[in-house]
């Protein structure tokens, strides 16, 4: 009997680990000749792509996900937290896009995206947490709060310490906007997200290490001992351990965007690219973790699904896609 028992108990392990495995990737807009969104969604299903994450709430994508078990990030565009600060905003808001939608597999409310007091977002830093709030609101009077979690997509450059990962800690003229923040996810039990980028961590300084294929330990924390053999492990648990500091320590991070580009950049090959692809994915899906959070799958959404020639930046900003506008994939990727 106890034999049967641990059995069944690793079987059951097992299938929750590649629940939690599954790689999603974003889908943006902001291109020529891209797909219908009923096409896009097909293709994610013959790619065998089961999570999704939009940056707004396309009502066309939202009735082509109907019935398709597509779990979904749906986003509040920048433009939109001031308006959700009314709470009657919020609760249409959450009624137009997430209650009209029973068919639809709802994950995360991504309520704002890269808000910064040192960018060009800083006009919308005083919003995104009433709005936040706001929107919790409406979740919790629908009946949704078990089933949709609200959080706000970060970045790397919200951290002013990033090495050695430990030392990870927020701006000094960032916390009074972050840690308001996690204190609200922590009280809700929901991730923080946040978008990380090995490629803009300058990859020449060391290919390998930023695409996962060092043959072995690059960094070693001096204050713990741990040992890094890539930077996207390196970043995470960096920001891990700049939330520990304001009080979130327990809030889990998912990431909500990494990618690389194909073109238009520094070490910006499809060969490369497609290296990282891959390796990110083998990475994530698997149970090694990061030095500081072992033992767990992290769930990633690789940007992005398709290059997007209007994308503002610079030109490798234009390269991500892991799809051309075509449907043709660029890279030999496994989803499944």
């Amino acid at each position: 009997m106890t034999t049967m028992l641990t059995v069944l108990l690793g079987l059951l392990l097992s299938r929750l680990v590649s629940i939690d495995a599954q790689v999603g990737v974003c889908y943006g807009r902001d291109g020529d000749g891209l797909p219908s969104q009923q096409d896009v969604v097909n293709l994610y299903r013959r790619n065998g792509i089961t999570r999704m994450r939009i940056y707004d709430p396309d009502q066309a994508t939202l009735r082509a996900l109907k019935g398709t078990n597509i779990e979904l990030i749906i986003g509040v565009p920048n433009d939109a937290l001031q308006s959700l600060n009314d709470q009657g905003a919020a609760n249409t808001w959450v009624r137009n896009n997430i209650q009209n939608y029973p068919d639809v597999r709802f994950r995360y409310i991504a309520v704002g995206n890269e808000v910064d007091p040192n960018n060009g977002n800083s006009r919308y830093v005083n919003f995104v947490l009433p709005a936040m709030r706001n929107v919790q609101n409406a979740i919790n009077a629908a009946g949704l709060r078990n089933q949709i979690k609200v959080s706000t997509a970060t970045y790397t450059g919200l951290l002013g310490v990033s090495y050695p990962p430990s030392n990870g800690a927020f701006r000094n003229n960032v916390r009074g906007f972050i840690e308001p923040i996690i204190r609200f996810l922590a009280g809700n039990n929901s991730p923080m997200l946040a978008n990380i980028y090995p490629y803009f961590a300058n990859p020449n300084s060391n290919l390998p290490y930023t695409l996962f294929s060092a043959p072995g330990t690059v960094v070693t924390d001096p204050n713990n001992g741990l040992r890094y053999s890539n930077i996207f492990d390196a970043m995470l648990d960096a920001h891990y351990a700049a939330q520990a500091r304001l009080g979130g320590g327990n809030v889990q991070i998912v990431v909500s965007e990494s990618g690389w580009p194909s073109a238009g950049g520094n070490a910006a090959t499809v060969g490369n690219a497609g290296t990282y692809y891959r390796n990110l994915i083998r990475h994530v899906r698997g149970t090694t973790g990061t030095p500081a959070k072992p033992g767990r799958s992290i769930e990633t959404y690789l940007f992005a699904m398709f290059d997007e020639n209007r994308k503002p930046g610079e030109e490798s900003e234009k390269h991500f896609g892991i799809f051309s506008p075509d449907q043709r994939p660029k890279y030999q990727l496994s989803f499944s």
